[in-house]
């Protein structure tokens, strides 16, 4: 099973920050990190989950109605650490570069399911392909016309379908949207193992997110992998691999 830092460290410190991307990298033996893209007013890709700022920052509105700039006024709460920033994805590459190219990965996630940011797919690509990190990327969205265009961008990445169901993943993924890897729920695996032999299938986790208390349990992974779970997206990594 491998095991993937959803949003980084996210139920020990802020999801989608710098600080939690740092404590998932330091993790050993983990396969990647998992984030969320969206794009600011003038045309900059940021790190965030949610389409407002609302949830994670003291800030009120839209992520697509703020420049970078605004956005960098505003203040992610971490307990005793300093508080962070909504960051850019050049930052992100500037902190993981290096580790990305010595065979840890990122999955991408573009939220572009709500407001289908113009030009996303191929600033991503751009930017992945600037820094020479084709094979460290994965990306992945709700959104399957999305995997359509960066398909178009880039012919040989790797793409990665969402949805609750991993029935829905399943078809949206035959039905030619470029898909080779299936991201469903992790609880929501509604179809056998052999169904899904030959995908990669990257199951995903919600809530207990910082500042929530640790859950204080385990997955059974092996159950997981008996379902066809090749890949689990967990906010607590560290449990797993410490």
């Amino acid at each position: 099973m491998r095991i993937w830092a959803h949003r980084g460290c996210s139920q020990l410190y802020p999801e989608n920050t710098l600080l939690a991307f740092e404590k998932a990298a330091a993790v050993q033996n983990l396969t990647g990190i998992e984030l969320d893209i969206q794009i600011t007013k003038d045309g900059e890709l940021v790190v965030i989950h949610d389409e407002r700022v609302d949830r994670t920052t003291e800030g009120i509105g839209f992520v697509r109605d703020y420049t970078l700039s605004q956005l960098k006024k505003l203040h992610i709460y971490a307990d005793s650490h300093p508080s962070q920033m909504i960051p850019t994805m050049n930052e992100v590459f500037d902190m993981l570069e290096q580790k990305l190219k010595t065979g840890f990965r990122l999955n991408i996630e573009l939220k572009n399911g709500i407001f289908p940011y113009d030009g996303m797919e191929e600033k991503i690509v751009e930017l992945v392909h600037k820094r020479g990190l084709q094979e460290a990327v994965v990306y992945s969205t709700f959104y399957a016309k999305s995997l359509e265009k960066l398909r178009k961008a880039d012919k040989n990445a790797e793409l990665g379908i969402l949805d609750s169901r991993v029935s829905d993943c399943l078809y949206k993924a035959k039905g030619g949207c470029g898909a080779v890897a299936l991201h469903p729920f992790w609880k929501s695996i509604d179809l056998t193992a052999q169904e899904l032999e030959g995908y990669t299938v990257r199951a995903w986790m919600s809530g207990h997110l910082y500042p929530e208390k640790p859950t204080g349990g385990k997955l059974d992974l092996a159950a997981l992998e008996r379902q066809g779970i090749t890949d689990i997206i967990l906010n607590e990594p560290e449990v797993y691999k410490t």
